[in-house]
């Protein structure tokens, strides 16, 4: 379903009732899972477009993430209700109402179900009600028996991973091969974060008065592992603060931090950003350098370099430099001049899925496979522009060996002249012990960070 018709049905569903948080939430799982929309994105647009109150807004968000985060466990235990297939309407409505009933102990079991009946009268499936209250109430049944059934852990081990934690069957088999069983359970098991990151602007403010004004707008915290990120509760808009409008701070994770420190930024330094959208590294590099040198930040799509020239307007940033650019195409005026590359490659994202649930059920074998070639040839173009003695910094927000280490050491065996940076002083030093042949790959439920994977290699030689 495309964006434009989402839309255009919400009119005539509001002339007879106000648009609630629960209409909010359904629109924006429709919107991810049938419209293609990112999940962020979704709900972020529907809640701007309506005045929601701070607690309707907070709400919204909950439902509509529990529900896209435990999609294929509600999808499993809705079959023993239903029979064949469900109008998309009605399917989503069911699939709201369900996380409010298995996941959000303090909404009323008959608020949800109330609820569900009233947004499927209002989007005019009124011959639905009734199955629809029967699906919600036998959901209650067996949620107070305890007779919701998942797939046996003992005879179907894959089976029951993808149903309990909500990923596809494909990831499932990958992640086993790759980490084996008792770390892949660990993996998929790893509850999000439920936390936003800010990163303080040194140029602009130290600690303590940054610490202070979080204090003064009421923004609780707690000191992240990466210096000068603050760990803050999910909620709320932090955006909207004047503090960010004025390039005090910026929100962006702290393994997305590290991976800006690998390329080790200092005053007057030559930096590429390859695959730079949509600008929190580069601005980071650009910041860690006192805005002295140059910063070249490329995105192979306009819309998305719009977004680096935003930051670098927001945080003023002189070093900082936009292009668009494809970086798998040669650029002789940058051969052997950077000081540092950054290739943060475009990847499956299955280290990032607590922001981005709908990751878990949309990447097919295909489209991981589609991306390894893509990876390496941005790797193998990007490392023609790193002089001797100088960085080349891979990295991913993916947990798949793959698109990992894999890369990483098919380009030394072509690549002599880079050697693997064994140096870990840039990492925090809980970090370190994770260290192999300058490769570091973040896992969430070890590490209490997003997913990540960071190598850094230096060239020895032209």
């Amino acid at each position: 379903m495309q964006h434009s018709q989402l839309h255009s049905r919400r009119p005539a569903e509001k002339k007879t009732r106000k648009f609630s948080a629960r209409d909010a939430a359904r629109f924006a799982l429709s919107d991810v899972f049938r419209g293609g929309a990112y999940a962020s994105q979704a709900i972020g647009r529907q809640l701007n477009a309506q005045f929601f109150k701070p607690e309707d807004r907070r709400l919204a968000t909950s439902i509509f993430y529990l529900a896209a985060e435990n999609r294929l466990q509600i999808e499993y235990l809705l079959r023993n209700f239903l029979e064949g297939e469900q109008d998309p309407v009605v399917e989503d409505i069911l699939h709201i109402a369900t996380a409010q009933l298995l996941y959000m102990n303090r909404v009323p079991d008959h608020a949800a179900v109330d609820e569900a009946v009233k947004q499927v009268r209002a989007a005019k499936r009124e011959g639905l009600t009734g199955l629809v209250n029967a699906v919600l109430h036998g959901v209650i049944r067996a949620r107070d028996e305890n007779q919701l059934r998942l797939p046996d852990r003992a005879e179907d081990f894959e089976g029951f991973l993808s149903v309990q934690y909500s990923y596809a069957p494909n990831l499932v088999r990958r992640l086993i091969a790759a980490y084996g069983p008792e770390e892949a359970e660990k993996i998929v098991s790893c509850p999000p974060f439920a936390r936003q990151v800010v990163r303080l602007n040194r140029m602009k403010t130290g600690e303590e008065d940054f610490e202070n004004y979080l204090t003064s707008r009421d923004v609780s915290f707690a000191r992240g592992i990466v210096p000068g990120a603050y760990r803050c509760p999910s909620s709320g808009d932090l955006t909207r603060l004047d503090g960010f409008r004025d390039g005090y701070f910026s929100l962006q994770g702290e393994s997305s931090m590290l991976a800006a420190l690998a390329v080790e930024p200092r005053r007057g330094m030559n930096v590429l950003d390859a695959c730079a959208a949509p600008g929190g590294k580069a601005a980071l590099i650009a910041e860690t350098m006192s805005d002295v040198g140059r910063v070249y930040a490329w995105d192979i799509h306009a819309h998305r370099v719009d977004l680096i020239r935003a930051a670098k307007r927001r945080m003023f940033l002189d070093s900082l430099r936009p292009a668009v650019r494809d970086a798998r195409k040669p650029y002789p005026d940058f051969d052997l001049l950077m000081d540092a590359v950054l290739v943060d490659a475009p990847c499956s994202g299955l280290g990032v899925v607590g922001d981005k649930p709908d990751i878990k059920y949309r990447l097919s074998d295909k489209s991981i496979e589609e991306l390894i070639p893509l990876q390496a040839e941005i790797l193998e173009n990007c490392a023609n522009f790193v002089r001797v003695g100088g960085l080349l910094v891979y990295s991913t927000c993916t947990l798949l060996p793959e698109e990992n280490q894999g890369q990483v050491r098919a380009f030394l065996e072509k690549h002599p002249e880079f050697r693997p940076e064994e140096n870990v002083e840039y990492l925090p030093e809980a970090l370190r012990p994770h260290v192999q042949e300058g490769m570091l790959q973040i896992l969430p439920h070890r590490d209490d960070l997003e997913g990540f994977f960071i190598a850094r290699m230096r060239r020895v030689r032209a």
